[in-house]
């Protein structure tokens, strides 16, 4: 087993959204101004709001341009930057964004909460991308401390009026994101609080999201499939409203993957875990022989864990924080750099 440390870049992975996206990955791992109970890798371990060059830009470059070339054919549909925590963190997104753009014609898309874009650096550098995906999950501060958990000097209303700034320059198409968890933000008043703050956003659309991968706290439940419907309604009069796929298609490994399947899938899971049944599908079709073994090797590769939720079994990052305990708390390993 390849036990070189993972690449920036990863991928290409097949979306439901983006189709065939080729990631870039600019924070370590669980690095973020934020707890989500329901993200998918883990409590947070590096609770930061300060912004870094934690990687270089130079080598980033380097990566994005080997994996155009590698993937020239059949191709890539989207350049997706998108953090193991929060991508904006990144002092160097903005010159990585540049080079991009002038290297290629593939638009380009920034995954982010959006929290950093109260400060104005940070949305000169994502006016020139071609989409960005944000996350509004709560319409009331409590609800906002409840779910995404964040520092103690991001609030509700800075957190809206960052966004509310943005759509006044950008240009692009603005994605907001809302994850349903049950019993939070999934009720009537939820739902009309979240319609209230979403009329200031006007995105472009509304992505509805549900619980599929590990939720970082175990009892984080995706709500009735009522409920949904109940939310595409109220939603459906502020933006055009993408609902819940397939979990299980709306994130896989491309065919076309470099000779490393090991490494690839190892790049993937720290990012975007995967269910055990996934990987050994994606294994089957790239190899059609030695399922077995390959997959003895990666789950006793040092960098893949197991983690049990939502009834099934995940394979995720082995530094991820994922609680037993049915309560909600903060993370107890977590450290605080430059915060």
């Amino acid at each position: 087993m390849n036990r070189r440390g993972s690449r920036r870049v990863f991928g290409p992975v097949v979306s439901r959204r983006l189709g065939r996206s080729l990631g870039v990955d600019p924070v370590p791992f669980k690095t973020c101004n934020q707890n989500c109970v329901y993200c998918q890798l883990g409590r947070t371990r590096n609770f930061t709001r300060r912004r870094r060059s934690f990687f270089s830009t130079t080598e980033i470059f380097s990566e994005i341009a080997t994996s155009l070339e590698r993937n020239r054919t059949p191709g890539v549909d989207w350049i997706t930057f998108v953090g193991s925590g929060e991508t904006t963190l990144f002092t160097g997104l903005g010159p990585l964004i540049r080079f991009v753009r002038a290297m290629t014609e593939i638009p380009v898309a920034v995954i982010t909460n959006g929290t950093l874009l109260s400060h104005a650096a940070v949305r000169r550098e994502l006016r020139t991308v071609n989409a960005v995906l944000t996350s509004v999950d709560a319409g009331t501060h409590e609800l906002y401390q409840r779910i995404n958990r964040p520092l103690p000097d991001l609030t509700l209303d800075r957190h809206i009026d960052g966004l509310v700034a943005f759509r006044d320059v950008y240009q692009g198409g603005l994605w907001v994101e809302i994850m349903l968890v049950k019993a939070l933000n999934d009720t009537p008043e939820a739902l009309a609080d979240l319609v209230r703050v979403l009329h200031r956003v006007a995105p472009d659309e509304i992505h509805l999201m549900t619980p599929t991968r590990p939720p970082a706290e175990p009892w984080v439940e995706p709500p009735d499939r009522s409920i949904l419907n109940d939310a595409v309604a109220a939603f459906e009069k502020i933006a055009k409203v993408i609902v819940p796929g397939d979990p299980d298609r709306d994130l896989e490994l491309d065919d076309q993957l470099d000779a490393e399947l090991d490494q690839a899938l190892v790049d993937i899971v720290i990012r975007h875990p995967l269910r055990e049944n996934e990987v050994r599908r994606i294994v089957e079709r790239q190899l059609r022989a030695q399922t077995s073994a390959i997959l003895s090797e990666l789950a006793s590769n040092e960098r893949i864990r197991v983690v049990d939720r939502l009834g099934d079994r995940f394979w995720c990052a082995s530094d991820s924080d994922f609680p037993d305990r049915r309560k909600d708390a903060g993370p107890t390993s977590r450290t605080v750099i430059h915060a």
